[in-house]
């Protein structure tokens, strides 16, 4: 047993980091399968000193290190007891790129889509593209194997790794690459432990009764996705072994041996040039998912680059998820299955030919019934939506999931209708069902039955399933794992696989490279049962708890948390993209991820005997950063909801421990800011007074680089009192306007504008007492408070909003709430009447763009002048509504050209960024692309944001004002 002194002195020595604190550990128990064991530690080396010192320390402990990477695995490969080692932080360097030879050097950490962009000014491109692309890094992809969509035209990881530096079990460095039969002999004499592999290799491959049960008992050649074991029928097709001009290279072994042989530190990848040019994607719509596997067998015929099944229980998971109703754009009512099949050529017209040759061949054998043809921006849109899959799947309301058992296997293409048929009748044999998704092109689908492995039955069936599919694909000689590994999941079942003769073989294997089963063990050989450490314990019972908000959509606010499947879509960056998540995407800390956030609310949930279990240090750690942007709500496929899960556990967590001054502080916002409002030229003062304002921050707790939000000289209710008098010319029609909290004392002279656009355009604008909105008490968890103030407002507003006369507001995070928490903390019996309502409460952008519609707003109002405008959207825009409204009204004046910044939060978030202890990730968030891209644009340039935190941020990080939409537009009426 290790103590802690030994761990302390380890992290001590490690020029990175080491955490074996119950918070870490338990984040880093799951990956992305079904399986969960407490580590003892998780390690993030900085260097090879770092790895060393880890292996070194291993050794000596008789402990086990397990490598990882983006933790997307999906049998369970890098879930372990030992130490994890994450190298996802530190060790990501692209090293070299050689254009000419058309390789490129990387170290495991590097993610596979940003290594593309890397690659794209070379005209180069890394093949293999998983659904994680993203995310996944290549140590994982070469762990795994990994292929991808397009595997019919690139392969998979291995056939793309030329040379991988290493440490080996005992420390040593080594180097693996293509060797002639003179060069492998040499290493056969060395007397160290490389030589020792070299000699246990040849003394397996050269006897010729293993090369004869190698053949005869491994899936057939015909199947390219195989992946069972260590890839020993590959490794001795070469010259040292066999009739063929095929040098002998370990990278063919490395690959697909999920960490298990060696620690891999630096990769040698081929490159291809880029892709054709003209891409196009027929999205055929079929009755059946086994037509669709016939239809499948034709287009392959037409040499796509991708060949991709989704099914109809994918398709209406997509209905249910914000983002991804969006990319529903191209079906056509309700298909059992369609097959996304992608095209590429040199020009449009040999594109349109060889996509209208495939549509009339399958029209000929009447099969499919709709041949949309998706080209453009909106190809991506389609590939999103069957990315998404893996964690739509988590959807379903209950405890009853689609695992993954199954969903790797591969067979011959040719057998893949009739393979599906008999999996199918398996399946129904015990009363299930299956998703079917993924790769028909490459004879693989990843299914999925749905099983409850909370259950004892569905324990038994997890691995009774496994079982009768391992013997249907034994049946049609082809592989239980096509790319994602055997992992503690398959292993079990590989004697039966390949047979126990050569199972023995790769069991030489590995006790040859690592005596001591340092390298992450029970993963490939001497596995543990494949129904044991499972996330879920059979029979246990899933606790229910009182919340404010309602969680029932998911059966209860644990069951919500439980949603996440540990994909890790969390982990983008701010390269690849989109919002969620912000903090992840400056610490590149798996803490800050939304996964990570779900997991820990699970894990102490589930495990606390507290008798209020929100009482927890360890939820309060991983929650800490999160900015409740909601990129959660929309982007994580799996629908979890962090910014919601947050303010109830706020909520709960102050039962126990109070309620900080700061937060009531900041809850209390409207109030306070009604007695300053008595005085502004005083409270102005303080706050801008570098003496007061210092002395201000320090009480409050907010940080002193940071400048505070000034009260107008008057608040708008009390201009709109004096002022407002609507226009006698002809009315349009009259509209309510939400006074927030923000606009109503800080920003008063976008409230003006607003008023005084809309009444230009032929609106009459009604403003009434109302309350708050509440958005301060629901950021900080204040959610009595927030209930009593949603509930008073949906009273005043719902006689008197409707679709003639709406609710419109300024402020994104204020307006908002009426269509997304206001729901959340309704009475059962007030719901139906919040829903009517939210339905015509609208951004003021989303108003002006319906009227618009109706041709009731036209260009003709406004001036000819040339402008560009630089737009920053607010994320609760992105995740409940979207930024095409306001970029739509935005270009309305003839010559206004429109760009948006492709930045995912401001790092503001409300409070946040004024906060101390948050204030640097807040600036480092706004450097990741709002501030470089707004202090590249010329003076002339209009930044525009429309929410009041955005606003601030881009003024405190570049010192450029931005204007809110209203302001560009009233500014450019004629």
């Amino acid at each position: 047993m290790i103590r802690e002194k030994e761990l302390t002195e380890l992290k001590n020595a490690l020029a990175g980091e080491l955490h074996y604190d119950q918070t870490y550990k338990s984040l880093y128990a799951t990956d992305a399968s079904a399986y969960r064991e407490m580590p003892m530690a998780v390690a993030f080396p900085k260097d090879h000193n770092d790895l060393q010192l880890l292996i070194s320390f291993a050794n000596r402990h008789k402990i086990s290190l397990i490598p990882r990477t983006a933790g997307t695995s999906l049998a369970g490969q890098v879930v372990g007891a030992g130490i994890i080692v994450d190298v996802s932080r530190y060790f990501t360097g692209i090293l070299e790129v050689n254009e000419e030879e058309k390789w490129v050097r990387v170290q495991p950490g590097v993610i596979r889509d940003e290594l593309n962009m890397h690659l794209k000014p070379y005209g180069l491109y890394f093949g293999p593209e998983t659904s994680t692309a993203n995310r996944a890094m290549i140590g994982g992809m070469i762990g795994n194997n990994s292929c991808g969509s397009n595997s019919v035209i690139y392969g998979s990881t291995r056939e793309h790794l030329i040379a991988v530096n290493a440490f080996l079990s005992d420390g040593s460095e080594v180097a693996f690459q293509a060797l002639t039969d003179e060069q492998f002999e040499k290493k056969c004499d060395q007397s160290n432990l490389e030589g020792s592999i070299y000699k246990n290799i040849k003394s397996i491959l050269s006897n010729p009764a293993n090369q004869v049960q190698i053949d005869e008992n491994f899936p057939k050649k015909s199947v390219p996705r195989r992946n069972t074991g260590y890839a020993i029928d590959l490794l001795k097709h070469c010259s040292v072994f066999e009739e063929v001009n095929e040098p002998f290279n370990f990278c063919k072994l490395i690959a697909g041996s999920e960490g298990t042989l060696a620690f891999i530190t630096e990769a040698k990848l081929a490159l291809q040039p880029l892709p054709k040019a003209y891409q196009a994607l027929v999205c055929v719509h079929f009755i059946s998912v086994y037509e669709s596997l016939k239809g499948n067998l034709i287009a392959l015929k037409y040499e796509p680059t991708a060949c991709e099944l989704m099914d109809n229980y994918i398709l209406e998971c997509t209905k249910g998820n914000i983002q991804q109703r969006q990319n529903r754009f191209f079906i056509k009512d309700d298909p059992q299955a369609i097959l996304v099949v992608e095209l590429r050529e040199e020009s449009e017209a040999e594109l349109m030919k060889k996509a209208n040759a495939l549509i009339e061949e399958l029209q000929q054998e009447k099969m499919g019934y709709h041949f949309p043809i998706v080209t453009g921006p909106d190809t991506k849109k389609v590939w999103e939506l069957r990315k998404a899959g893996l964690g739509l799947l988590s959807n379903i309301p209950g405890d009853a999931k689609p695992v993954p058992v199954i969903e790797d296997t591969a067979v011959d293409v040719n057998d893949l209708p009739e393979y599906i048929r008999d999996f199918n009748e398996i399946l129904t044999k015990h009363n299930l069902y299956c998703v079917h998704y993924a790769h028909a092109g490459s004879g693989e689908l990843h299914l999925r039955p749905i099983i409850n492995l909370k259950t004892q039955e569905g324990n038994e069936l997890f691995k009774t399933i496994l079982d009768e599919i391992a013997h249907l694909v034994k049946k049609y000689k082809g592989s239980l794992s096509g790319e994602h590994g055997d992992g503690r999941l398959r292993g079990e079942f590989i004697p039966f696989m390949i047979g126990d003769a050569n199972y023995q073989l790769l069991k030489e294997i590995k006790n040859a490279w690592d005596p001591n089963h340092l390298f992450n063990p029970g993963k490939i050989v001497d596995t543990p049962p494949m129904n044991s450490s499972l996330r879920y314990k059979p029979g246990q019972e899933t606790r229910e708890f009182d919340t404010t908000m309602n969680f029932s959509q998911y059966q209860g606010i644990l069951r919500s948390a439980e949603l996440c499947n540990g994909s890790g879509d969390c982990r983008k960056t701010h390269l690849t993209g989109g919002t969620m998540c912000p903090s992840y995407m400056a610490t590149k800390n798996e803490k800050d991820t939304t996964r990570a956030r779900a997991n820990i609310l699970r894990e102490v949930l589930t495990n606390s005997t507290k008798p209020n279990p929100f009482d927890s240090k360890e939820i309060k750690e991983v929650m800490d950063l999160c900015l409740s942007c909601k990129g959660c709500k929309s982007e994580c496929p799996s629908n979890v909801d962090v910014g919601k899960l947050k303010a109830e556990w706020q909520h709960q967590y102050y039962k126990s421990n109070g309620v900080p001054f700061r937060t009531q502080l900041i809850a209390s916002f409207t109030r306070l800011n009604k007695l300053a409002a008595l005085m502004p030229g005083l409270y102005n003062f303080t706050f801008t007074n570098p003496i007061t304002s210092k002395l201000a921050k320090l009480i409050s707790g907010f940080a002193i680089e940071r400048s505070m939000p000034l009260l107008h000289k008057h608040t708008l209710r009390s201009w709109y009192k004096k002022n407002y008098n609507p226009s006698a010319q002809k009315r349009i029609g009259a509209v309510y306007l939400f006074c927030d909290e923000f606009t109503n004392f800080n920003d008063v002279e976008i409230g003006v504008t607003t008023i005084k656009l809309l009444d230009r355009l032929g609106y009459e604008v009604r403003l009434i007492d109302h309350e708050e909105s509440g958005r301060t008490f629901l950021s900080k968890g204040l959610l009595d408070k927030a209930k009593t103030v949603a509930k008073r407002n949906v009273d005043i507003f719902k006689s008197i909003i409707s679709e003639e006369t709406p609710l419109i507001g300024i402020e994104p995070s204020a307006i908002l709430s009426f269509r997304d928490e206001y729901l959340d903390l309704a009475e059962t019996v007030d719901l139906e009447t919040a829903k009517k309502l939210a339905k015509n409460t609208f951004l003021i952008e989303e108003f002006l763009e319906r009227e618009i519609k109706k041709g009731l707003i036209t260009e003709s109002s406004f001036s000819e002048d040339k402008k560009v405008i630089k737009f920053h959207g607010h994320c609760h825009q992105k995740a409940l509504s979207s930024l095409v409204p306001t970029k739509r009204v935005l270009s309305l004046p003839k010559n206004y050209e429109v760009h948006m910044i492709p930045s995912g939060c401001c790092g503001m978030a409300g409070s946040f960024g004024y906060e101390k202890e948050k204030y640097e990730v807040s600036m480092n968030i706004g450097e990741l692309v709002l501030f470089p891209t707004v202090r590249q644009q010329p003076e002339d340039v209009i930044i525009a944001a429309n929410g009041t935190s955005c606003r601030h941020q881009i003024k405190d990080g570049t010192t450029r004002k931005a204007l809110h939409p209203v302001e560009i537009l009233y500014a450019a009426l004629s």
